[in-house]
């Protein structure tokens, strides 16, 4: 066994943890900001959605850019990509907005928690393999 394929598996789950601790600012964030404008200033769910996770998308990047996958080269075309990862995240949530608040009647901040696990996996398989690779 090569020492980079002994290596590979501590490495994913350092990448992992950091990956998820970040993401929980930019969850906190984009949850925060989606509730302040739906909830308080009463914008509809799926423009808040697309507000609120953009300002988490580029939070993310930041962190995950300088602590997670430490890359500090080409971070025009990586924010590019990993904005685009971002926006499945935005098109996933907004089907199951259509699912699940206007076709079955549940409200819209449980659904928009409950997809945040689902995206975040989604997220960091594809910024590993393919923004940060």
């Amino acid at each position: 066994m090569t020492a980079e394929a002994a290596t590979a598996p501590p490495q994913v789950s350092r990448q992992l943890i950091r990956y998820t601790l970040i993401g929980g600012s930019g969850v906190a964030l984009d949850l925060v900001v989606f509730l302040l404008l739906h909830n308080l200033a009463g914008m509809d769910e799926q423009l808040a959605n697309g507000i609120s996770t953009t300002l988490g998308i580029a939070n993310n990047f930041v962190l995950n850019a300088k602590f997670t996958f430490e890359r500090r080269d080409r971070l025009f075309v990586r924010f590019l990509r990993f904005y685009a990862v971002g926006l499945t995240g935005i098109a996933f949530t907004d089907l199951l907005f259509l699912a699940f608040t206007d076709g079955l009647g549940i409200d819209a901040n449980l659904v928009k928690a409950g997809s945040l696990p689902l995206v975040l996996a989604l997220q960091f398989v594809l910024n590993r393999k393919w923004s940060f690779a």
